[in-house]
């Protein structure tokens, strides 16, 4: 019976290659058929390799240390030439302080090359900071409602499309006179608003307005108002407007009310606007009860918009307003989004409760329920009108 010495002499005798053909074929054949056997030589096989991986360590730190020694006996200065010192004094500073040969080749590089060294610091520091600059900068302008993949109405406008005559008679009706006045700025964006009041209140997108020097408000009757920003709601991107001329005389009464509830799924919807000078009907379905990314204070609408939209009343068949038209989807064909009239109904009540001033007397009761299409437009288009915006 072998002993665990004999295994050892033959697992060793195996691995130097020291084993006769027919010896080493039948110990193969062994391993093959036996699992105790194979396992003991897979024991063997991790101790010795252990062991060497062990020796070679040992070796290789043996012969850094070697190394080392001759480097410090290379950099040790010569003795100096006076009999003063101490007999056996090689060293005239402390050798714990001597500077290796590597330290000295780095302190020498540094030396050569500091100001192309400081030059790249600087370059790099630059860098840094050019691009945190860049990253506040994005999230600046790719904060909501113009986020990444999604687009806000509002269009680009480069002059009024109007004449001299044209503009000397709106002065004329602003009280204005036009004898050594400036030119009248040009307006660079347009949008589409809508009365809230019949007391000359109305709604628009906030980024329609945002930046704004002043407002023009402007129907399909050409009739024109100056208006200014009461409040704006940035997160629900809405604004309140309210006419400032004082031959206003009011809207009279509003044909829709004003729906504070949720709205179907579903339900055909429609809405006025101003992608043009002239308005434009749209209509389709209320696709989803949540916006862009899943934003619950807007709807979705399977309607096809266009800058200039922006602002625009959204109504269901009855003539009720569910919604203000704020932007559309990038990847998305005909998928636009509109804010809930229940935030506009909230953004009222809040400031009715916060303003000592004559509350907003909201509509809420519309005359458009049964009627068909075409008479619902024609009562609707008195009150949706153009927001231009002078910058």
């Amino acid at each position: 019976m072998m002993t665990e010495a004999d295994y050892y002499a033959l697992f060793e005798a195996y691995a130097h290659g020291e084993l006769a053909g027919p010896a080493r074929a039948n110990f193969e054949a062994r391993l093959a058929a036996d699992p105790a056997l194979a396992l003991r030589f897979a024991d063997f096989t991790e101790m010795t390799g252990t062991l060497r991986a062990y020796g070679q360590r040992q070796a290789t730190r043996q012969q850094l240390r070697g190394m080392h020694a001759a480097m410090l006996a290379a950099e040790e200065p010569a003795a100096p030439a006076t009999t003063e010192e101490p007999a056996g004094l090689t060293h005239t500073v402390n050798p714990m302080l001597r500077i290796s040969r590597t330290e000295r080749r780095l302190r020498q590089f540094w030396s050569g090359h500091r100001a192309t060294v400081g030059v790249a610091a600087s370059v790099a520091v630059l860098a840094v900071f050019s691009t945190l600059l860049g990253l506040d900068l994005w999230r600046t302008f790719n904060t909501k409602p113009s986020l990444y993949g999604y687009t806000v109405l509002r269009r680009e406008v480069e002059r009024i499309k109007k004449s001299q005559k044209d503009l000397t008679i709106s002065l004329n009706q602003f009280g204005r006179s036009s004898s050594g006045a400036a030119a009248p700025k040009e307006s660079t964006i347009s949008g589409t608003g809508f009365a809230l009041t019949s007391e000359g209140y109305l709604v628009t997108s906030y980024h329609v307005i945002q930046g704004a020097d002043s407002l023009l408000i402007e129907g399909r009757d050409k009739q024109r108002y100056h208006a200014e920003t009461v409040y704006s709601d940035v997160k629900h991107d809405l604004a309140i407007l309210r006419i400032t001329d004082k031959k206003f005389t009011g809207f009279g009464r509003l044909p829709y009310a004003i729906k504070a509830g949720q709205a179907d799924l579903g339900e055909r919807v429609f809405t006025l606007g101003y992608p043009r000078e002239d308005v434009v009907y749209g209509e389709g379905a209320l696709s989803a009860r949540s916006g862009f990314e899943g934003d619950t204070a807007f709807y979705q609408v399977s309607i096809p918009v266009n800058p200039g939209n922006s602002g625009g009343p959204l109504l269901d068949e009855r003539g009720n307003l569910i919604g203000v038209v704020s932007g559309r989807q990038n990847d998305a064909q005909s998928a636009a989004f509109a804010t809930k009239s229940s935030y506009l109904v909230r953004l009222v009540d809040s400031l009715d409760a916060a303003k000592s001033g004559v509350p907003y007397h909201l509509p809420r009761f519309g005359q458009l329920a049964g009627a068909g299409r075409p008479k619902q437009v024609a009562k609707l288009q008195d009150y949706v009108f153009v927001v231009k915006v002078f910058e």
